[in-house]
């Protein structure tokens, strides 16, 4: 068979297949070269989910005939004026959106650059540039997609469907830019100059309100690498990743780093099939990441994945440790009650039981170092029946003074006017899982080592977070080509480690990491804080129960046990009243 070049117009509707693969894909593309272009107001309609029109309409610089002409010319772009793919600093670069458009659908573009005498218009089907009457900025419109491809207009979903999708590209967009004004269909606004906050309101709903924690670093090893932004408390989650906005050097990105160590920075606060919401913005230098990886532009590579990951991961751990942050109302005496220094109620592991849910490995002995004989598993407290006093409220008490006990599962307490309810359980919990987790992870070396045959490539996945590994308590090493051995373990923590290696294999090779193993760690020492805790329906008295309080004060991510389950809930008296119709 012999080799002949395609046609033009074949190579663009090629082209079109990798950079149009839905409407919201031509939505995408042109309002990234409206902010290119400078444009602070930009006007989305769509009409039938996309099928039958894209209107974009933007404020921006506009372009001459000899642009105009150019433009819609494959591989002609104004966005790398040195030639550098590793030095991007537009959104749109590659110079196919537009041609690759024109090439499935009716498209016409109106725009003027302020310079010129008049405005130009183009028909993108015939090439033909006339005189128009447009007095700034670029008017795009796309009209019928797809019908000149009409295989590709058959997998097409339904209008609702698509119109979502424009919309979730507009949301996403919008973060991105809350410099910039952005109008839906008349419908969805976002307005110029939104600070980023109300921006997030608008985009993620009011249940935010109040909830969002503020993100603010920068690398200490790389000072060209800083995290902003904001994320969610762990009490506010969504049965999705929809309200998840990941931008690097304020692109929109669907990243697998940086989606991965989202979720490993909640790993312990909020339950695995739930997500929390977040708008994160990481800025590195862009020598030191590729944008360039594929045409829709959502996925990008690192020059050092693993610095960002643990960069993020810390970041982001460090500012949910804050949670625990309750406003500290001024307390007023109890008469009836005198102060008295109460013993510290030490909620910690025992060293002779060590046991968790039937799904994990059984453990007969602790693995973990530095654990006393001082320290008491919870069924070991004393319970006293008689009332005892109890320590007042004072500045550095947060959670205020204990009242007392509701169904043995709540415990009561004031501050100032301010009434807080403490679930018990919950909060021995976190303290449990807190301590067990600061603990060094015992290890146990093997006499003989444990030998996992794998593919040669599997082998060089596990091996590149061997040093990640170690933390969780598994030292290995190369066995050959193909097969590892395991010469240290966590301490009676048995199970198929050719299945863990091979998964560990599977996830490092699809995203460059692995959390596996964490993740295991993480339900062990779940399960067993869970279970060596103060249990809903145990009677404490008010010395137990004020150290309690006080512990959980000291105790970081406080704010929530490590199942997502919120710890305690702050009722200020205004509400009270509103309950008794006094206001």
């Amino acid at each position: 068979m012999a080799v002949r070049v395609l046609p033009d117009f074949l190579i663009n509707q090629i082209a079109a297949g990798e950079v149009v693969e839905r409407p919201a894909s031509v939505v995408k593309e042109l309002v990234e070269n409206a902010l290119d272009a400078g444009a602070d107001q930009i006007m989305i309609d769509v009409t039938d989910g996309g099928r039958t029109l894209i209107s974009v309409i933007d404020n921006g610089c506009g372009m001459g005939r000899e642009d105009l002409s150019r433009a819609i010319t494959r591989h002609a772009t104004s966005k790398l004026p040195d030639d550098d793919l590793l030095n991007i600093n537009f959104m749109g670069f590659r110079g196919e959106a537009l041609p690759s458009i024109a090439s499935v659908s009716d498209m016409t573009i109106d725009t003027c650059n302020g310079m010129d005498e008049n405005g130009w218009q183009i028909d993108a089907t015939t090439g033909e540039i006339r005189p128009s009457d447009w007095e700034s900025g670029t008017r795009i419109r796309v009209q019928n997609l797809f019908a000149k491809t009409p295989a590709r207009l058959k997998f097409l979903r339904g209008d609702r469907a698509e119109m979502m999708s424009v919309l979730d590209v507009v949301k996403r967009l919008a973060m991105a830019r809350s410099d910039v004004g952005f109008t839906l269909n008349n419908k969805w606004r976002f307005p110029k100059d939104e600070d980023l906050l109300s921006r997030i309101e608008s985009v993620m709903g009011d249940d935010v309100v109040g909830r969002m924690l503020e993100i603010d670093a920068t690398s200490k090893t790389n000072s060209g690498m800083k995290l902003t932004g904001y994320i969610s408390a762990p009490t506010l989650r969504r049965a999705s990743s929809v309200d998840q906005f990941l931008f690097v050097n304020g692109r929109p990105v669907k990243d697998k780093v940086l989606v991965g160590a989202l979720r490993a920075a909640y790993m312990d606060v909020m339950h695995a099939r739930e997500f929390p919401l977040c708008a994160l913005y990481l800025t590195v230098p862009t020598n030191a990441v590729d944008v360039n990886v594929s045409p829709a532009k959502t996925e990008v590579h690192f020059l050092e994945p693993t610095h960002v990951r643990s960069f993020i991961i810390k970041t982001l751990r460090d500012r949910l440790a804050q949670t625990m942050v309750v406003p500290c109302a001024p307390a007023r005496p109890m008469a009836m009650q005198a102060p008295v220094s109460a013993p510290r109620f030490d909620f910690g592991i025992r060293r002779d039981a060590f046991r968790v849910c039937d799904n994990i490995a059984q453990v007969s002995t602790p693995i973990f170092e530095n654990a006393g004989p001082d320290v008491r598993a919870c069924e070991d407290l004393p319970i006293v029946d008689e009332c005892a006093p109890v320590v007042e409220s004072a500045p550095d008490m947060p959670l205020g003074r204990v009242v007392g006990q509701v169904g043995n599962k709540y415990i009561i307490a004031q501050n100032g006017d301010d009434m807080i309810i403490v679930d018990q359980h919950a909060a021995h919990e976190r303290i449990t899982y807190e301590k067990l987790r600061n603990n060094k992870i015992k290890t146990q070396p093997l006499l003989t080592p444990i030998v996992v045959n794998m593919r040669a490539e599997d082998v060089m996945a596990v091996m590149s977070i061997a040093d990640e590994m170690k933390k969780s308590g598994l030292h290995i090493g190369e066995f050959g080509e193909d097969a590892i051995a395991i010469f240290e373990k966590p301490a009676d923590w048995d199970m198929d480690w050719g299945a863990v290696l091979r998964t560990i294999a599977d996830e490092v090779r699809a995203n460059g990491h692995s959390s596996g193993l964490g993740e295991k760690l993480h339900l062990k020492l779940a399960n067993y804080a869970c279970h060596h805790s103060v249990r809903a329906g145990q009677k404490l008295d008010l010395v137990q129960m004020d150290a309690l309080l006080r512990d959980i004060e000291r105790t970081q991510r406080a704010g929530q046990c490590n199942h997502g389950r919120p710890v305690y809930k702050i009722i200020p008296i205004t509400e009270i009243d509103t309950w008794f119709e006094r206001l």
